[in-house]
């Protein structure tokens, strides 16, 4: 049974900022369909599509209106039914988002509860409760939303009068679903099918621990045995009937959850077999760049995954979090949505050097390498955007304390010496403004230059796959001094140094590098692939010795 997930490189794509097909300054799905020779040339496994349905785009398209239309603005679904269809004609997989904790204030669901007014049936399919204190002034409870103010918003009756109250634990555009109610999950069922049916190879879950909640909503306390709405027990039910679906395809479909969990443990109880396939790995995106923090993160990820059989997933960022580039150029590298509140310095040269050796860790430790587009240019956070610019909800939700996530959605840069660097034609305005001095990061300029970013992300995904894809002998750590990160897998050595000094590589040859490597040195903040035991086989780029 075909199981690709276990150790695919999927490409991430936040459509409306990867290329713009018809020049309004917006990404779509013609631009995706004409840059998929790039995705094959950098030898991605499949896609990850942020969610492209039809949406008001209040937060980013995670606000949905109708699962089963694409939104206006990317085209329609004869071209994403195209764009599944020519992606795996060279050789790529589709996998779409699915947000099953919410929807748009528009989707006719909650369009019609707040038209119908408080007796409506579909009040029922949300989170509509009466306030608290004299005429209802107060929310129901004290919950926060994910983007730090009152997770309820009150409505308006139809005669003009204050209404009840309706839950969001994201944006007010956001109503959150009721998970008790069978219409609710009839739906989404209906819409795994609708994807599935068209070619989608699988599903990534959005904020997969928060669908269910508990129906009395009590308040968030320590003393709780089960948190309300995180990590409830019952959403393991949930999963288990979505694999049912996926695994009546043929091939299987395949299911990946976003879970933000702190207690591995209860991580892992979502990947056991029945439930979800993989999931994604954010205690080593948000890690250090230290060693002791990365082995720790290493160790205990594979310690989670082995007893499920699921396989661990490694990524370094994505369209919520600070640039890998920018991140390892300052002096806290690790990641926190609180931590974004404070803008520090970063040394770009140095972030760009660390992301390069941090490539080499990921992409050779055993599982799933998940990449976000743009990392692979290098490309660093945006962090100067206008006010006018800034789009995310976080911001304006926190009183403007948080930066938001727009600066690490910026449009991607393609060729030419200014804006808008081909992400459209010449006398478009992208959505977001891109700086005017990243002609450098442009993937044109990169592809002329053997030493560039995208050069090194195409090596090393091609010398993955010739040596490291296929499932194996467990990761064994090999001796090495302080500050530096040494494992064997088969016989390829991933060697990265991580100290102010060079260390001394062991004897072989050098698959790949993220510096060149001299006199069988790997020189500080950088990484290598040494094959312990040459052989005659041949890899399609240039060969060292050590």
């Amino acid at each position: 049974m075909e199981q690709w997930w276990r150790n695919a490189v999927v490409y991430q794509v936040y459509v409306r900022s990867f290329a713009d097909g018809n020049g309004d300054g917006v990404g779509d799905l013609a631009g995706v369909r004409s840059r998929l020779g790039y995705l094959r040339d950098l030898g991605v496994d499949a896609l990850w599509f942020t969610p492209w349905y039809e949406s008001p785009l209040a937060d980013g398209g995670y606000d949905v209106s109708d699962y089963r239309a694409i939104e206006p603005t990317f085209g329609t679904l004869a071209e994403a039914e195209a764009l599944i269809r020519d992606a795996l004609a060279v050789g790529i997989k589709t996998v779409i988002d699915i947000v099953p904790n919410h929807v748009s204030d528009r989707h006719p669901w909650f369009v019609a509860a707040i038209e119908d007014g408080p007796m409506s049936p579909m009040r029922d399919r949300f989170w509509f409760r009466p306030g608290q204190d004299v005429g209802g002034v107060e929310p129901p409870n004290g919950w926060t939303s994910q983007f730090g103010d009152a997770a309820w918003s009150r409505t308006q009756n139809p005669d003009g009068s204050k209404g009840d109250w309706y839950l969001h634990l994201f944006a007010p555009a956001q109503p959150d679903l009721n998970w008790n109610h069978p219409a609710v999950r009839a739906e989404h069922e209906d819409v795994l099918r609708f994807w599935f049916d068209r070619g989608a190879a699988g599903i990534r879950i959005d904020s997969a621990t928060l669908a269910i909640k508990d129906a009395e909503l009590p308040e968030v306390t320590d003393a709780a045995a089960e948190h309300p709405y995180v990590d409830r027990e019952e959403i393991h039910d949930l999963y288990r009937s979505w694999r049912t679906i996926a695994d009546g395809y043929d091939p299987p479909r395949a299911l990946i959850g976003e879970i933000w969990l702190d207690d591995h443990d209860r991580f892992s109880r979502y990947l056991r077999p029945g439930e979800l396939h993989g999931a994604f790995n954010f205690d080593f995106l948000s890690c250090a760049w230290d060693p002791i923090a990365l082995r720790r993160s290493v160790e205990q990820t594979l310690r989670v995954h082995t007893p499920v059989d699921a396989p661990a997933s490694w990524v370094l960022s994505n369209h919520d979090v600070t640039r890998v580039a920018t991140r390892y150029g300052r002096k806290d590298t690790t990641f926190s949505f609180a931590a974004k509140h404070v803008r520090v310095p970063s040394d770009l040269a140095l972030g760009q050097r660390r992301a390069r050796a941090a490539l080499l860790l990921a992409a050779a430790l055993p599982g799933t390498l998940y990449v976000y587009q743009g990392d692979e240019l290098g490309l660093p956070e945006v962090e100067d955007l206008a006010p006018e610019h800034i789009h995310d909800p976080m911001h304006f939700q926190s009183g403007g304390t948080d930066p938001g996530r727009d600066g690490c959605r910026v449009p991607l840069p393609w060729d030419g010496t200014t804006p808008p660097f081909g992400f459209g034609p010449p006398a478009s305005s992208p959505w977001i403004p891109q700086p005017p001095g990243w002609a450098d990061l442009t993937v044109a300029a990169q592809l002329a230059d053997d030493g560039s970013m995208l050069a090194l992300y195409r090596r090393v995904i091609r010398v993955r796959r010739h040596y490291l894809a296929e499932e194996g002998p467990p990761l064994e750590w090999t001796p090495s001094g302080d500050g530096v990160l040494s494992f064997r897998r088969r016989d390829v050595t991933c060697v990265v140094n991580l100290s102010a000094e060079p260390v001394t590589a062991p004897p072989g040859r050098v698959l790949v590098a993220s510096v060149p490597v001299a006199d069988g040195q790997v020189p500080p903040d950088a990484a290598a692939w040494i094959q312990d035991r040459p052989t005659a086989d041949k890899i399609p780029n240039k060969e060292q010795r050590t």
